[in-house]
């Protein structure tokens, strides 16, 4: 995987630069950048008041960063289909998302102001649905689709390879369908199709029972938390948490379910990648990073950070300095 730009070397497109906007007759609206900067160009199509399908092609002719605004009308659900080369994204609060060929990267965020990064010559296809939280809601339930989204800020909820059906649904939404009687409802099948698959892994139906939980349980499960920020380079067990704060197991694992939308294996991984990402942006090494965080064998940490960002510890070490 190439590395991440060297920022300070890179052209600026903040957000109030101008842009050449086109309205085309098939209800495509395109945003392009300069020529001068190569062909970089993003295009939209409102499929509803709560559905909006976006494909992009960057190939500048430098390193680029492209500022973005800092939020949406409502929370939303963007999922990104990669169909051709890399590139990365980075919040104002320093969270990070990556986005590679044929891989798919799910985040949730309403406020989130940043910065796209591309590589100079690197050819880039995406295509994204952006999704409301109204029509989560309808699909999910009202208090789901809320827990998905999370609070408004940037979060990534999943990186993984894409399916070989939403590969080929995304490079025929990216193409664009046939203009017969019926490529409008192609298309919007297309993008629910798409949007069912995510959702199978973002949101399994949920238990029978729903448990209880009292204000003492809550405060035992914010416990939870602070002991595994707190010992994040130790092998901390279910067992352990569980005698720590005086929970049983069903109860802390429904527990972590309900208050963090995570399990406990969920929650200690986005920890530890997380202050790791800040530890090596630092300076620090990836061998002492991945030891701060609980892997003894710098292999092992370099997997489960690759799995996790999308990007290797290395393209991270020292950004900062």
């Amino acid at each position: 995987m190439a590395s991440s730009p060297n920022l300070s070397q890179s052209y600026r497109v903040t957000s109030d630069d101008p842009r050449l906007c086109l309205a085309r007759a098939d209800g495509w609206s395109r945003q392009q950048l300069p020529e001068a900067l190569g062909q970089c160009y993003c295009e939209h199509l409102a499929l509803s008041e709560d559905l909006l399908l976006v494909r992009s092609r960057y190939l500048p002719t430098r390193q680029l960063i492209e500022e973005t605004g800092p939020s949406h009308g409502c929370a939303m659900l963007v999922i990104t289909f990669g169909l051709q080369g890399e590139s990365g994204y980075r919040s104002s609060d320093g969270a990070h998302l990556a986005f590679r060929a044929r891989h798919t990267t799910v985040s949730a965020f309403q406020h989130s102001q940043g910065e796209r990064c591309y590589q100079t010559g690197d050819s880039v296809a995406q295509l994204r649905l952006l999704v409301s939280e109204r029509l989560l809601g309808t699909y999910l339930g009202a208090a789901t689709a809320g827990e998905l989204l999370g609070n408004g800020q940037l979060r990534q909820l999943a990186f993984q390879r894409t399916s070989a059906a939403s590969s080929s649904l995304a490079h025929s939404l990216f193409g664009g369908l046939q203009p017969v009687a019926t490529a409008s409802l192609d298309r919007h099948i297309h993008c629910l199709s798409l949007l069912s698959e995510q959702l199978r892994y973002l949101a399994p139906a949920a238990p029978r029972s729903s448990p209880q939980f009292s204000a003492q349980d809550l405060e035992k499960l914010e416990r939870v938390r602070e002991i595994m920020l707190a010992q994040l380079d130790q092998p901390l067990t279910v067992a352990y948490l569980c005698a720590a704060v005086g929970l049983n197991e069903f109860k802390l694992k429904s527990g972590l379910r309900y208050r963090f939308d995570a399990t406990p294996q969920r929650m200690l991984l986005e920890l530890r990648m997380r202050h790791a990402y800040r530890l090596l942006e630092n300076g620090c090494q990836v061998a002492q990073a991945g030891y701060q965080v609980g892997y003894r064998f710098p292999n092992n940490f370099s997997v489960a950070f690759s799995r996790f960002f999308g990007q290797s510890p290395k393209s991270v070490f020292g950004k900062r300095r």
